[in-house]
């Protein structure tokens, strides 16, 4: 959340004060330690009222955005993520009552979870700093198994265990975030830190001399997304996966869709393989591996109007008025140099998602950055928009989940100076308008 956070505020003042990012990480490491080592009860309490309060409101508020969702968006992935906040701030605010067996069940099966699929998708992609991400999920399954064998620690330490695990970890984050900004360039994107350019997704990203505030403009950035399931004629129903990774029709022909991103009047970004792959079921494991083996020529389609000519209508969009046209053009200029295609590594998502980041860098600065940071971090979409990231970079980028992510940021972006009850409103009035009325009629 933070990254993404600084990325919208932009590094400028950050940049300046940079030892006050260290130090805040710097007091989330002690707490850690605190709470790992269980010196105060009183600063455990407070630890986990604070953050437990954090994310049951954020799931609450989360919860109600998704259900005034406009019609025809797909809420199930923000009532998801909306669900599991609320439960884990629920487990946290629990944990000085509850029975230490029961959230040892609990913490187990979320680390058992997220440690299996970030092993999974790992082996399956084989990208650049795999093992890394292997290691990471194995460590997550070990510390399952230690939480429920009760060894190390005693049962009534898990709870302190695996809080104190996070609060050490963003700790961590902040203190790394806040030595690499003292020595970022000040003509050099954010994007360009170790912490954002580990799948090599922001080589591109600008290097500008002068100043270049992002602006609103008469031409909005258009995100173009056709889903999976969208863009496959009779495609066999499989739940959030034909809605996040690939469907399937009847014949056994796999597509994964498409996205690409529109700026009129000149400017259209969208990379096809310049020999379109046939998937099957049988021949897709073996495509989706990101090694260097599975490169091919690639090829960038002109305009909208060429690609709906070649296949159909996108059918999704997301739309973006203030941006850095500027900074969009560079990553575009760059990116351009090298037509390589990759399924999972240089595909058309990951190349929208990173030029999508490029223009919105800086597009929320302030004169009181440490203020917009703190409604930032307080706001759901950006905690939806941080855990889309967070999966794309342990798999790969896919329509459905690009969609999502520019759905959220635009949420953020397009008015981020209106309050959540104004936000709220305005969706439940929407609602009422969109949802088709029923004429009773009396016979």
């Amino acid at each position: 959340m933070v990254k993404l956070a600084l990325l919208l505020i932009g590094p400028g003042a950050f940049r300046r004060q940079w030892s006050v990012l260290a130090m805040i990480g710097a007091v989330f490491v002690v707490l850690a330690l605190l709470l790992a080592l269980d010196i105060s009860a009183t600063v455990t309490d407070l630890t986990y009222a604070a953050l437990g309060l954090v994310f049951v409101g954020n799931g609450l508020i989360g919860g109600l955005m998704a259900l005034c969702a406009p019609v025809g968006v797909d809420r199930r992935f923000g009532l998801a993520k909306a669900a599991v906040s609320a439960m884990v701030g629920g487990l946290i605010l629990a944990a000085p009552f509850q029975s230490d067996w029961a959230l040892a069940i609990l913490f187990a099966i979320a680390l058992i979870v997220d440690g299996a699929a970030r092993m999974t998708s790992a082996l399956l992609y084989r990208y650049s700093g795999w093992w890394g991400i292997t290691l990471c999920g194995l460590g997550e399954v070990a510390m399952a198994l230690m939480i429920l064998v009760e060894w190390p620690l005693p049962a009534d330490r898990n709870a302190a265990l695996c809080v104190g695990l996070f609060l050490g970890l963003s700790g961590w984050l902040l203190l790394r975030l806040g030595f690499l900004l003292r020595t970022l360039e000040d003509e050099a994107a954010i994007l360009l830190l170790p912490v954002f350019s580990n799948r090599g997704w922001y080589d591109n990203a600008p290097v500008l001399i002068g100043e270049d505030p992002p602006q609103e403009h008469e031409h909005p950035i258009i995100v173009r997304v056709w889903t999976p399931a969208g863009s496959i004629g009779a495609p066999e129903r499989r739940p959030l996966i034909d809605r996040y990774l690939a469907a399937v029709d009847q014949n056994g022909v796999i597509s994964t869709g498409h996205t690409a991103l529109e700026l009129s009047p000149d400017l259209y970004i969208s990379h096809y393989p310049a020999v379109e792959i046939e998937h099957t079921e049988q021949s897709f494991l073996t495509t989706v591996s990101s090694k260097p083996e599975n490169d091919v020529a690639g090829r960038f389609i002109g305009s909208y109007a060429e690609e709906v000519a070649s296949w159909c209508e996108a059918d999704a969009c997301v739309t973006f008025r203030t941006y850095s046209q500027r900074r969009l053009r560079v990553y575009w200029a760059g990116y351009r140099q090298d037509n390589r295609y990759n399924l999972t590594n240089r595909n058309c998502s990951v190349l929208v998602a990173a030029a999508l980041d490029a223009a919105l860098e800086g597009v929320l600065v302030s004169d009181s950055p440490w203020s917009r940071l703190v409604r930032l971090l307080l706001n759901p979409d950006l905690w939806v928009a941080s855990m889309i990231r967070s999966r794309a970079s342990s798999m790969t980028w896919t329509p459905g989940l690009l969609l999502d992510y520019a759905r959220a940021l635009a949420n953020i972006v397009e008015r981020p100076e209106q309050s959540w009850i104004t936000r709220l409103r305005a969706a439940l009035a929407r609602r009422r308008r969109e949802t088709p009325s029923l004429d009773i009629v009396a016979s």
